[in-house]
């Protein structure tokens, strides 16, 4: 029975934008099997993509209210589900995807044997192809690349997306913490992502991270440049994250930065530029660099452009200006959604899980069970 819940949730998440595919070895069922129980599976099969109270659940899943509340916000607090509270309202409870979403929320609860599950699963969950046509993150230079010449977009500045928010937290990167439980870990910050808006409450009351303010939210920013961290955002125009990420641990580099065209693959309005006859030899870019896109060829520096991903990292530390960012040409600029959740149903269309009939389905079964739950 157990074994059949499990494989019921694993499609369940499959069905979710970020997907959750199954793989001949079957370690996606090892996985949820480590992070739910049976009956937290159960349970979870009863939520969509649609916000609903508990009453509506508990409806759907033939338990009572009381006992829906319960087990509902202790998987709220374990990072299996998402927990939605606007005021003193109700709260209203959806599915989380898998990643991003479920996985990072474990980022206090990690052990050997799941890291290793998700190291195996990783080439299969982060699908490059997906990706391609609908990432969940973008790139964006660091503030120290962007010279006064360069046409940047408000949405491509680091220091304005965080500015257009109220609310701050940074949290532990988990792609770090995973490689240093397993001895394969960097000496780059691990309190380095940031979180903001109002996916803040969800992330303190899972008991993850700390509130910070808006001077240290940018002073955050200036200490990733230092340490060569590429910024990641969500790939919408208001953001509700930034990852500090860099190429030996963060899961979604290392898994890009196998291909051999990674900047094909990421959403990124910009590309360096080399001069080098001005070029010294110096090699620090060469170091700062996370995808390998550069390298020394007789004291003088070679940039492969279809590994560079457009971070700024090589340009803000130069010291003699032989590099710099320029835009790519118009028809090779990404189009960035308004919302995170604009961008996740792009991912959805892109999986084929979440075209208009889908989205109908599920609002009308939503708008069916709450009326029969309040019946």
């Amino acid at each position: 029975m157990a074994k059949d819940i499990y494989k019921k949730l694993a499609h369940h998440l499959d069905n979710l934008p970020g997907g959750f595919p199954s793989t001949k070895s079957g370690v996606e069922l090892r996985i949820v099997r480590r992070l739910f129980t049976p009956e937290e599976a159960e349970l979870a099969l009863h939520l969509t993509l649609i916000p609903e109270e508990s009453r509506v659940i508990a409806h759907r899943a033939k338990i009572t209210t009381d006992e829906a509340d319960q087990r509902l916000e202790e998987m709220a607090g374990k990072g299996l589900i998402l927990r939605i509270a606007l005021g003193r309202r109700q709260p209203k409870y959806m599915a989380a995807q898998y990643a991003i979403g479920i996985w990072e929320y474990h980022v206090n609860n990690l052990d050997p044997e799941l890291i290793r599950d998700m190291e195996e699963y990783l080439p299969t969950l982060l699908n490059v192809d997906v990706w391609k046509k609908a990432p969940q993150l973008r790139t964006i230079p660091v503030g120290r690349s962007i010279s006064h010449q360069l046409e940047v977009l408000s949405y491509e500045k680091a220091e304005e997306l965080v500015r257009a928010q109220k609310r701050f937290a940074v949290v532990p990167c988990i792609c770090r913490r995973e490689r240093k439980m397993v001895g394969e870990g960097c000496d780059k910050p691990e309190e380095s992502c940031l979180v903001l808006g109002g996916a803040v409450d969800y992330y303190l009351r899972s008991g993850i991270g700390r509130i910070i303010d808006l001077e240290e939210t940018l002073e955050i920013l200036k200490k990733a440049d230092k340490a060569g961290l590429v910024l990641q955002p969500s790939n919408s125009k208001k953001i509700v994250n930034l990852c500090c990420c860099c190429g030996c641990c963060c899961a979604i580099l290392r898994n890009i930065k196998r291909h051999p065209k990674p900047a094909s693959l990421v959403s990124t309005p910009f590309v360096a530029s080399a001069n080098p006859a001005t070029c010294e030899g110096c090699g620090v870019c060469v170091e700062r660099c996370q995808m390998e896109a550069l390298y020394l060829e007789d004291e003088k520096v070679v940039l492969d452009i279809d590994r560079c991903i457009g971070c700024g990292l090589c340009v803000s530390t130069c010291p003699t200006g032989s590099l710099s960012l320029v835009r790519k040409p118009e028809s090779q600029q990404p189009e960035v959604p308004r919302s995170f959740f604009e961008t996740l149903f792009r991912l959805g269309r892109v999986r084929g899980k979440l075209g208009p009939i889908n989205i109908a389905k599920l609002k009308l079964k939503s708008k069916l069970d709450r009326y029969l739950a309040a019946r």
